[in-house]
Protein backbone atom coordinates (compact mmCIF):
# COMPACT_ATOMS: atom_id res chain seq x y z
CA UNK A 1 0.00 0.00 0.00
CA UNK A 2 1.31 4.03 -1.03
CA UNK A 3 1.72 5.77 2.10
CA UNK A 4 -1.73 6.69 3.42
CA UNK A 5 -1.57 10.61 2.09
CA UNK A 6 -0.88 9.49 -1.09
CA UNK A 7 -4.15 7.95 -1.19
CA UNK A 8 -6.67 9.10 -3.34
CA UNK A 9 -9.77 10.20 -1.67
CA UNK A 10 -11.80 7.66 -3.45
CA UNK A 11 -8.76 5.00 -2.75
CA UNK A 12 -9.43 6.35 0.70
CA UNK A 13 -12.43 5.69 1.04
CA UNK A 14 -12.52 2.32 -0.26
CA UNK A 15 -9.96 1.33 2.33
CA UNK A 16 -12.05 2.34 5.11
CA UNK A 17 -15.17 0.68 4.01
CA UNK A 18 -13.12 -2.38 3.51
CA UNK A 19 -11.40 -1.84 7.13
CA UNK A 20 -8.01 -2.60 5.85
CA UNK A 21 -7.18 1.26 6.80
CA UNK A 22 -8.66 2.69 10.27
CA UNK A 23 -10.02 6.35 10.43
CA UNK A 24 -7.74 7.16 12.90
CA UNK A 25 -4.63 5.66 11.05
CA UNK A 26 -5.29 8.09 8.26
CA UNK A 27 -6.00 11.32 10.28
CA UNK A 28 -2.77 10.73 12.23
CA UNK A 29 -0.99 10.26 8.82
CA UNK A 30 -2.53 13.83 7.66
CA UNK A 31 -2.36 15.53 11.26
CA UNK A 32 2.03 14.29 11.11
CA UNK A 33 2.01 15.90 7.40
CA UNK A 34 0.84 19.37 8.17
CA UNK A 35 3.10 19.19 11.39
CA UNK A 36 6.23 18.33 9.27
CA UNK A 37 5.05 20.93 6.80
CA UNK A 38 4.13 23.56 8.42
CA UNK A 39 6.79 26.21 7.09
CA UNK A 40 4.25 25.82 3.61
CA UNK A 41 1.86 28.37 6.09
CA UNK A 42 -0.88 26.69 4.65
CA UNK A 43 -3.26 26.36 7.98
CA UNK A 44 -4.38 29.38 9.97
CA UNK A 45 -5.70 26.78 12.56
CA UNK A 46 -4.92 23.10 12.98
CA UNK A 47 -7.13 21.12 14.68
CA UNK A 48 -5.35 17.47 15.65
CA UNK A 49 -7.75 16.56 19.17
CA UNK A 50 -10.59 17.66 16.97
CA UNK A 51 -9.72 15.57 14.06
CA UNK A 52 -8.56 12.42 16.15
CA UNK A 53 -12.05 12.52 17.73
CA UNK A 54 -13.60 12.55 14.85
CA UNK A 55 -11.44 9.84 13.34
CA UNK A 56 -12.47 7.74 16.79
CA UNK A 57 -16.11 8.51 16.33
CA UNK A 58 -15.94 7.39 12.57
CA UNK A 59 -14.52 4.05 13.18
CA UNK A 60 -16.97 3.10 15.56
CA UNK A 61 -19.29 4.24 13.10
CA UNK A 62 -17.83 2.23 10.23
CA UNK A 63 -17.51 -0.96 12.39
CA UNK A 64 -21.34 -0.33 13.17
CA UNK A 65 -21.78 -0.23 9.65
CA UNK A 66 -23.94 2.88 10.06
CA UNK A 67 -21.24 5.29 7.78
CA UNK A 68 -21.84 8.16 5.47
CA UNK A 69 -20.09 9.09 2.37
CA UNK A 70 -17.17 10.80 3.72
CA UNK A 71 -16.75 8.51 6.37
CA UNK A 72 -13.37 9.28 8.18
CA UNK A 73 -12.14 11.37 5.20
CA UNK A 74 -9.43 14.09 6.74
CA UNK A 75 -10.76 17.65 4.90
CA UNK A 76 -9.42 20.92 5.69
CA UNK A 77 -11.83 23.62 5.55
CA UNK A 78 -11.05 27.35 4.15
CA UNK A 79 -11.18 29.66 7.04
CA UNK A 80 -13.95 31.48 4.76
CA UNK A 81 -16.50 28.67 6.03
CA UNK A 82 -17.60 29.28 10.11
CA UNK A 83 -17.30 26.42 11.86
CA UNK A 84 -19.05 26.48 15.20
CA UNK A 85 -16.05 26.37 18.09
CA UNK A 86 -13.49 26.89 15.65
CA UNK A 87 -11.84 30.28 14.94
CA UNK A 88 -12.74 31.94 12.07
CA UNK A 89 -10.75 34.75 10.72
CA UNK A 90 -11.11 35.39 6.30
CA UNK A 91 -7.04 35.92 7.16
CA UNK A 92 -7.93 39.26 8.64
CA UNK A 93 -7.17 40.95 11.68
CA UNK A 94 -10.25 42.33 11.65
CA UNK A 95 -11.63 39.31 12.68
CA UNK A 96 -8.94 37.93 14.54
CA UNK A 97 -10.21 35.70 17.63
CA UNK A 98 -13.89 35.56 16.62
CA UNK A 99 -15.08 32.31 17.13
CA UNK A 100 -19.05 31.79 15.82
CA UNK A 101 -21.36 30.14 17.44
CA UNK A 102 -22.69 28.36 14.74
CA UNK A 103 -21.80 25.80 11.30
CA UNK A 104 -21.52 27.09 7.63
CA UNK A 105 -24.24 25.13 5.73
CA UNK A 106 -21.46 23.32 3.01
CA UNK A 107 -18.97 22.27 6.35
CA UNK A 108 -22.43 21.15 8.74
CA UNK A 109 -23.22 18.58 5.24
CA UNK A 110 -19.73 17.61 5.26
CA UNK A 111 -19.36 16.17 9.21
CA UNK A 112 -23.00 14.89 8.35
CA UNK A 113 -21.76 12.68 5.93
CA UNK A 114 -18.34 11.91 8.29
CA UNK A 115 -15.79 14.00 6.94
CA UNK A 116 -12.97 14.70 9.45
CA UNK A 117 -11.82 18.43 10.42
CA UNK A 118 -8.15 18.83 10.17
CA UNK A 119 -8.27 22.63 10.07
CA UNK A 120 -8.92 25.79 8.94
CA UNK A 121 -7.00 27.16 5.53
CA UNK A 122 -4.99 30.29 4.81
CA UNK A 123 -6.40 32.47 2.05
CA UNK A 124 -6.20 36.18 1.07
CA UNK A 125 -7.91 38.54 3.30
CA UNK A 126 -11.10 38.39 2.89
CA UNK A 127 -10.74 36.10 0.08
CA UNK A 128 -9.51 39.20 -1.93
CA UNK A 129 -6.38 38.36 -4.32
CA UNK A 130 -4.96 35.81 -6.71
CA UNK A 131 -1.46 34.76 -5.14
CA UNK A 132 -2.11 34.41 -1.02
CA UNK A 133 0.11 36.97 0.04
CA UNK A 134 -2.16 39.35 1.61
CA UNK A 135 -3.69 37.13 4.57
CA UNK A 136 -3.06 38.82 7.99
CA UNK A 137 -1.41 35.38 8.63
CA UNK A 138 1.54 35.72 6.37
CA UNK A 139 2.08 33.98 2.86
CA UNK A 140 1.13 30.84 1.31
CA UNK A 141 4.13 28.80 -0.04
CA UNK A 142 3.66 26.83 -3.24
CA UNK A 143 4.66 23.26 -2.59
CA UNK A 144 5.91 23.53 -6.49
CA UNK A 145 9.48 24.78 -7.41
CA UNK A 146 10.93 26.28 -10.89
CA UNK A 147 13.59 23.82 -11.99
CA UNK A 148 17.15 25.42 -11.09
CA UNK A 149 14.85 28.25 -8.80
CA UNK A 150 14.64 27.98 -5.36
CA UNK A 151 12.28 30.88 -4.87
CA UNK A 152 8.63 30.45 -2.73
CA UNK A 153 6.11 30.61 -5.57
CA UNK A 154 2.58 31.41 -4.56
CA UNK A 155 -0.23 29.24 -4.77
CA UNK A 156 -2.81 31.14 -6.21
CA UNK A 157 -5.52 32.95 -4.75
CA UNK A 158 -8.03 33.06 -2.83
CA UNK A 159 -7.83 29.37 -1.95
CA UNK A 160 -4.39 28.94 -1.76
CA UNK A 161 -4.50 27.32 1.54
CA UNK A 162 -6.51 25.09 0.21
CA UNK A 163 -4.96 24.08 -2.90
CA UNK A 164 -1.28 23.95 -1.27
CA UNK A 165 -2.74 21.70 1.27
CA UNK A 166 -4.59 19.35 -1.36
CA UNK A 167 -1.01 19.25 -3.52
CA UNK A 168 1.53 19.06 -0.54
CA UNK A 169 -0.60 15.93 0.59
CA UNK A 170 -2.08 17.76 3.51
CA UNK A 171 -5.45 16.60 3.37
CA UNK A 172 -7.63 14.38 0.91
CA UNK A 173 -9.79 17.46 0.09
CA UNK A 174 -10.50 20.80 0.86
CA UNK A 175 -12.97 23.44 0.72
CA UNK A 176 -12.99 26.72 -1.42
CA UNK A 177 -14.89 29.89 -2.75
CA UNK A 178 -14.47 31.07 -6.11
CA UNK A 179 -15.52 34.85 -6.95
CA UNK A 180 -13.36 35.07 -10.05
CA UNK A 181 -11.51 32.67 -10.36
CA UNK A 182 -10.53 31.43 -6.38
CA UNK A 183 -10.86 27.82 -6.88
CA UNK A 184 -9.67 26.88 -11.02
CA UNK A 185 -6.56 29.14 -11.07
CA UNK A 186 -4.97 27.90 -7.50
CA UNK A 187 -5.59 24.55 -8.61
CA UNK A 188 -4.14 25.47 -11.98
CA UNK A 189 -0.99 26.77 -10.02
CA UNK A 190 -0.31 23.55 -7.63
CA UNK A 191 -1.29 20.40 -10.14
CA UNK A 192 -4.62 20.29 -8.22
CA UNK A 193 -8.25 19.71 -9.38
CA UNK A 194 -10.92 22.42 -8.09
CA UNK A 195 -14.45 23.08 -9.75
CA UNK A 196 -16.55 26.46 -8.91
CA UNK A 197 -20.23 24.91 -9.52
CA UNK A 198 -22.97 26.76 -10.54
CA UNK A 199 -23.93 29.76 -8.69
CA UNK A 200 -26.68 28.28 -5.70
CA UNK A 201 -25.73 24.90 -5.95
CA UNK A 202 -23.97 25.52 -2.33
CA UNK A 203 -25.15 27.07 0.33
CA UNK A 204 -23.23 30.90 1.02
CA UNK A 205 -25.00 30.52 4.63
CA UNK A 206 -22.11 30.83 7.26
CA UNK A 207 -19.59 31.76 4.30
CA UNK A 208 -17.65 35.13 5.16
CA UNK A 209 -18.90 37.55 2.26
CA UNK A 210 -16.82 39.21 -0.59
CA UNK A 211 -19.22 39.53 -3.26
CA UNK A 212 -22.58 37.97 -2.75
CA UNK A 213 -23.89 37.73 -6.13
CA UNK A 214 -20.25 36.16 -7.74
CA UNK A 215 -19.14 33.71 -4.48
CA UNK A 216 -19.88 29.91 -4.50
CA UNK A 217 -18.40 27.55 -2.46
CA UNK A 218 -16.82 24.53 -3.72
CA UNK A 219 -14.37 21.38 -3.39
CA UNK A 220 -10.43 21.08 -4.22
CA UNK A 221 -8.77 18.08 -4.37
CA UNK A 222 -6.26 15.70 -6.53
CA UNK A 223 -8.73 14.10 -9.17
CA UNK A 224 -11.65 14.97 -10.99
CA UNK A 225 -13.37 12.13 -9.05
CA UNK A 226 -12.60 13.14 -5.68
CA UNK A 227 -14.21 16.52 -6.62
CA UNK A 228 -17.22 14.93 -7.51
CA UNK A 229 -17.66 12.82 -4.65
CA UNK A 230 -16.82 15.99 -2.38
CA UNK A 231 -19.29 18.30 -4.48
CA UNK A 232 -22.35 15.65 -3.85
CA UNK A 233 -21.91 16.07 0.09
CA UNK A 234 -21.53 19.65 0.11
CA UNK A 235 -24.49 20.87 -2.28
CA UNK A 236 -28.26 21.16 -1.59
CA UNK A 237 -30.78 23.56 -1.06
CA UNK A 238 -30.75 25.44 1.95
CA UNK A 239 -33.54 27.39 3.16
CA UNK A 240 -31.26 29.86 5.62
CA UNK A 241 -29.69 31.10 1.76
CA UNK A 242 -32.50 33.16 -0.39
CA UNK A 243 -29.97 32.06 -3.59
CA UNK A 244 -29.51 28.46 -2.79
CA UNK A 245 -31.50 26.73 -5.61
CA UNK A 246 -34.22 23.88 -4.81
CA UNK A 247 -32.87 21.53 -7.06
CA UNK A 248 -32.06 18.06 -6.57
CA UNK A 249 -27.94 17.06 -5.98
CA UNK A 250 -27.45 14.11 -8.74
CA UNK A 251 -24.32 11.88 -8.21
CA UNK A 252 -21.70 13.36 -9.91
CA UNK A 253 -18.97 10.90 -9.87
CA UNK A 254 -21.83 8.26 -11.73
CA UNK A 255 -22.09 10.21 -14.39
CA UNK A 256 -18.33 9.71 -14.89
CA UNK A 257 -18.71 6.71 -16.22
CA UNK A 258 -20.70 7.94 -19.02
CA UNK A 259 -17.69 9.23 -21.22
CA UNK A 260 -17.52 11.82 -23.38
CA UNK A 261 -18.25 10.69 -27.23
CA UNK A 262 -20.40 13.13 -29.26
CA UNK A 263 -20.34 15.68 -26.90
CA UNK A 264 -19.81 19.31 -29.00
CA UNK A 265 -17.09 21.35 -27.06
CA UNK A 266 -16.98 24.92 -27.85
CA UNK A 267 -13.39 26.73 -28.36
CA UNK A 268 -13.83 30.78 -28.02
CA UNK A 269 -12.16 32.61 -30.39
CA UNK A 270 -11.74 35.74 -28.00
CA UNK A 271 -9.73 33.82 -25.66
CA UNK A 272 -6.63 33.32 -28.35
CA UNK A 273 -5.67 36.64 -26.78
CA UNK A 274 -2.74 38.68 -28.58
CA UNK A 275 0.64 37.64 -26.41
CA UNK A 276 -0.94 34.62 -24.48
CA UNK A 277 1.99 32.17 -24.09
CA UNK A 278 2.96 29.66 -26.46
CA UNK A 279 3.26 27.04 -23.47
CA UNK A 280 -0.94 27.62 -22.72
CA UNK A 281 -1.70 28.13 -26.44
CA UNK A 282 0.11 25.16 -27.29
CA UNK A 283 -1.43 23.18 -24.14
CA UNK A 284 -5.07 24.20 -25.21
CA UNK A 285 -4.72 23.07 -28.38
CA UNK A 286 -3.30 19.56 -27.00
CA UNK A 287 -6.85 19.87 -24.76
CA UNK A 288 -8.30 20.00 -28.28
CA UNK A 289 -6.21 17.32 -29.47
CA UNK A 290 -7.50 15.16 -26.32
CA UNK A 291 -11.05 15.58 -26.84
CA UNK A 292 -11.50 15.14 -30.17
CA UNK A 293 -9.65 11.29 -30.09
CA UNK A 294 -12.21 10.93 -27.44
CA UNK A 295 -15.00 11.31 -29.75
CA UNK A 296 -16.19 15.15 -29.45
CA UNK A 297 -16.52 17.31 -32.10
CA UNK A 298 -14.61 20.57 -31.88
CA UNK A 299 -16.51 23.70 -32.72
CA UNK A 300 -15.07 27.77 -32.58
CA UNK A 301 -17.80 29.99 -30.91
CA UNK A 302 -17.84 33.83 -30.41
CA UNK A 303 -18.46 35.37 -26.52
CA UNK A 304 -17.93 38.35 -28.31
CA UNK A 305 -18.39 40.19 -24.52
CA UNK A 306 -15.75 38.59 -22.98
CA UNK A 307 -12.78 40.93 -23.28
CA UNK A 308 -15.14 43.50 -20.91
CA UNK A 309 -15.57 40.74 -17.76
CA UNK A 310 -12.27 41.80 -15.84
CA UNK A 311 -13.30 45.48 -15.88
CA UNK A 312 -16.95 44.64 -14.99
CA UNK A 313 -16.13 42.44 -12.36
CA UNK A 314 -13.50 44.49 -10.58
CA UNK A 315 -16.51 47.06 -10.76
CA UNK A 316 -19.36 44.53 -9.08
CA UNK A 317 -17.14 42.37 -7.40
CA UNK A 318 -15.92 45.67 -5.06
CA UNK A 319 -19.24 47.35 -4.79
CA UNK A 320 -20.87 44.52 -3.32
CA UNK A 321 -17.65 44.20 -1.15
CA UNK A 322 -18.06 47.55 0.07
CA UNK A 323 -21.30 46.96 1.01
CA UNK A 324 -20.79 43.72 2.88
CA UNK A 325 -17.65 44.54 4.88
CA UNK A 326 -19.45 48.10 6.27
CA UNK A 327 -20.54 45.80 9.05
CA UNK A 328 -17.02 45.59 10.61
CA UNK A 329 -16.94 48.18 12.43
CA UNK A 330 -15.88 47.10 16.01
CA UNK A 331 -18.86 47.34 17.65
CA UNK A 332 -20.50 43.78 17.77
CA UNK A 333 -17.46 41.53 16.85
CA UNK A 334 -14.12 41.37 15.89
CA UNK A 335 -11.05 44.22 16.30
CA UNK A 336 -11.89 47.06 18.23
CA UNK A 337 -9.56 49.94 18.16
CA UNK A 338 -11.19 52.83 20.39
CA UNK A 339 -11.26 56.22 19.45
CA UNK A 340 -12.91 59.58 20.93
CA UNK A 341 -15.98 59.10 18.81
CA UNK A 342 -17.66 56.57 17.07
CA UNK A 343 -16.68 57.60 13.79
CA UNK A 344 -13.21 57.43 14.87
CA UNK A 345 -13.48 54.41 16.19
CA UNK A 346 -14.87 52.72 13.10
CA UNK A 347 -11.93 54.65 11.26
CA UNK A 348 -9.42 53.36 13.41
CA UNK A 349 -10.66 49.52 13.74
CA UNK A 350 -10.68 49.66 9.56
CA UNK A 351 -7.57 51.08 9.40
CA UNK A 352 -6.04 48.65 11.66
CA UNK A 353 -7.68 45.86 10.62
CA UNK A 354 -8.55 45.98 6.98
CA UNK A 355 -5.14 45.14 5.40
CA UNK A 356 -3.87 47.22 1.70
CA UNK A 357 -5.75 44.99 -0.98
CA UNK A 358 -9.36 45.17 1.28
CA UNK A 359 -9.05 48.63 1.36
CA UNK A 360 -8.19 49.19 -2.24
CA UNK A 361 -11.43 47.29 -3.46
CA UNK A 362 -13.66 49.31 -0.26
CA UNK A 363 -12.58 52.33 -1.99
CA UNK A 364 -12.72 51.28 -5.35
CA UNK A 365 -16.55 50.07 -4.49
CA UNK A 366 -17.50 52.88 -2.83
CA UNK A 367 -16.51 55.04 -5.37
CA UNK A 368 -18.56 53.56 -8.23
CA UNK A 369 -21.51 53.15 -6.33
CA UNK A 370 -21.45 57.09 -5.05
CA UNK A 371 -23.90 59.66 -6.39
CA UNK A 372 -22.93 60.24 -9.59
CA UNK A 373 -20.93 57.81 -10.61
CA UNK A 374 -23.72 54.80 -9.89
CA UNK A 375 -25.10 54.97 -13.47
CA UNK A 376 -21.46 55.61 -15.47
CA UNK A 377 -19.67 52.59 -13.67
CA UNK A 378 -22.05 49.97 -11.26
CA UNK A 379 -24.70 50.08 -13.99
CA UNK A 380 -22.89 50.21 -16.79
CA UNK A 381 -21.12 46.65 -15.53
CA UNK A 382 -24.26 45.24 -14.52
CA UNK A 383 -25.46 45.83 -18.14
CA UNK A 384 -22.36 44.60 -19.43
CA UNK A 385 -22.66 41.18 -17.01
CA UNK A 386 -25.96 40.76 -18.68
CA UNK A 387 -24.63 40.75 -22.34
CA UNK A 388 -21.95 38.46 -20.89
CA UNK A 389 -24.66 35.29 -19.87
CA UNK A 390 -26.47 35.90 -22.86
CA UNK A 391 -23.50 35.16 -25.23
CA UNK A 392 -23.44 32.04 -23.33
CA UNK A 393 -26.77 31.21 -23.90
CA UNK A 394 -26.32 31.44 -27.43
CA UNK A 395 -23.63 29.00 -27.16
CA UNK A 396 -25.39 26.46 -25.80
CA UNK A 397 -27.17 26.23 -28.84
CA UNK A 398 -24.49 24.50 -30.48
CA UNK A 399 -22.11 23.02 -27.78
CA UNK A 400 -22.15 21.48 -24.78
CA UNK A 401 -19.46 22.56 -22.81
CA UNK A 402 -16.56 25.32 -23.18
CA UNK A 403 -12.75 24.14 -23.00
CA UNK A 404 -10.17 27.31 -22.22
CA UNK A 405 -6.70 27.35 -20.34
CA UNK A 406 -7.33 28.32 -16.73
CA UNK A 407 -4.55 30.93 -16.49
CA UNK A 408 -2.55 32.93 -18.32
CA UNK A 409 0.74 31.67 -16.80
CA UNK A 410 2.17 29.07 -13.97
CA UNK A 411 2.39 29.83 -10.79
CA UNK A 412 4.79 33.33 -9.92
CA UNK A 413 7.73 33.98 -7.02
CA UNK A 414 6.03 35.48 -3.93
CA UNK A 415 6.50 39.31 -4.38
CA UNK A 416 7.37 38.81 -8.43
CA UNK A 417 4.32 40.65 -9.44
CA UNK A 418 3.23 41.99 -5.54
CA UNK A 419 3.43 46.00 -6.67
CA UNK A 420 1.02 45.71 -9.79
CA UNK A 421 -2.47 45.31 -9.13
CA UNK A 422 -3.38 45.19 -12.30
CA UNK A 423 -0.99 42.48 -13.81
CA UNK A 424 -2.21 40.44 -10.47
CA UNK A 425 -6.08 40.89 -11.92
CA UNK A 426 -5.34 39.50 -14.88
CA UNK A 427 -4.87 36.40 -13.41
CA UNK A 428 -8.41 35.86 -13.89
CA UNK A 429 -9.25 36.69 -17.37
CA UNK A 430 -10.17 32.93 -18.06
CA UNK A 431 -12.29 32.45 -15.38
CA UNK A 432 -14.74 35.54 -14.16
CA UNK A 433 -16.79 34.83 -17.17
CA UNK A 434 -17.98 31.87 -15.42
CA UNK A 435 -18.32 33.73 -12.34
CA UNK A 436 -20.82 36.77 -14.17
CA UNK A 437 -22.84 34.34 -15.44
CA UNK A 438 -23.36 31.94 -12.99
CA UNK A 439 -21.52 29.11 -14.61
CA UNK A 440 -19.80 25.87 -13.36
CA UNK A 441 -16.23 25.65 -14.51
CA UNK A 442 -13.57 23.16 -13.76
CA UNK A 443 -9.47 23.07 -13.48
CA UNK A 444 -7.90 19.71 -14.39
CA UNK A 445 -3.93 19.84 -14.37
CA UNK A 446 -3.11 19.00 -17.97
CA UNK A 447 0.85 19.73 -17.96
CA UNK A 448 3.89 20.90 -17.18
CA UNK A 449 5.68 24.41 -18.41
CA UNK A 450 9.24 24.36 -19.42
CA UNK A 451 10.63 25.17 -15.98
CA UNK A 452 8.67 22.41 -14.77
CA UNK A 453 5.86 24.04 -13.02
CA UNK A 454 2.17 22.58 -13.45
CA UNK A 455 -0.62 24.05 -16.46
CA UNK A 456 -4.13 23.49 -16.00
CA UNK A 457 -7.26 23.35 -18.63
CA UNK A 458 -10.92 24.67 -17.64
CA UNK A 459 -14.00 23.19 -18.67
CA UNK A 460 -17.28 25.66 -18.52
CA UNK A 461 -20.94 23.96 -18.74
CA UNK A 462 -24.38 24.88 -18.68
CA UNK A 463 -25.84 25.85 -15.24
CA UNK A 464 -26.77 23.24 -12.96
CA UNK A 465 -24.90 20.85 -15.71
CA UNK A 466 -21.86 19.61 -13.36
CA UNK A 467 -22.26 16.41 -14.73
CA UNK A 468 -21.20 17.70 -18.32
CA UNK A 469 -18.38 19.36 -17.01
CA UNK A 470 -17.22 16.34 -14.62
CA UNK A 471 -17.48 14.01 -17.94
CA UNK A 472 -14.99 16.22 -19.47
CA UNK A 473 -12.86 17.34 -16.95
CA UNK A 474 -12.00 13.42 -16.29
CA UNK A 475 -11.36 12.62 -20.12
CA UNK A 476 -8.94 16.00 -19.99
CA UNK A 477 -7.40 14.09 -17.15
CA UNK A 478 -7.50 10.55 -18.24
CA UNK A 479 -5.72 12.22 -21.75
CA UNK A 480 -3.30 14.33 -19.56
CA UNK A 481 -1.97 11.46 -16.93
CA UNK A 482 -0.86 14.23 -15.07
CA UNK A 483 1.34 12.27 -12.61
CA UNK A 484 3.93 14.82 -11.59
CA UNK A 485 4.47 15.44 -7.83
CA UNK A 486 5.47 18.80 -6.37
CA UNK A 487 9.02 18.83 -4.35
CA UNK A 488 7.76 19.69 -1.03
CA UNK A 489 5.05 17.48 0.18
CA UNK A 490 3.81 14.76 2.68
CA UNK A 491 6.20 12.16 2.86
CA UNK A 492 9.06 13.63 0.14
Amino acid sequence: MSALTDLTLAEAARLLAAKKVSATELTQAHVDAIEALASLNAFIVTTPERALADAKRADGRIAAGEAGPLEGIPLAIKDLFCTAGIQTTAASRILGGFVPPYESTVSANLWRDGAVCLGKTNLDEFAMGSSNTTSAYGNVVNPWKRRGDNRDLVPGGSSGGSAAAVAARLCLGATATDTGGSIRQPAAFTGTVGIKPTYGRCSRWGIVAFASSLDQAGPMARTVEDCAILLRSMAGHDPKDSTSADIAVPDFAAALGHGVKGLRIGVPKEYRLEGLSPEIAALWEQGIAWLKEAGCTIHEIGLPHAKYALPAYYIVAPAEASSNLARYDGVRFGLRVPGDSLDAQYEATRGEGFGAEVRRRIMIGTYVLSAGYYDAYYLKAQKVRALIARDFDVAWESVDAILTPATPNAAFAIGENQDDPVTMYLNDIFTVTANLAGLPGIAVPAGLDASGLPLGLQVIGRAFDEETVFRVGRAIEQAAGFTAMPQLRAGA
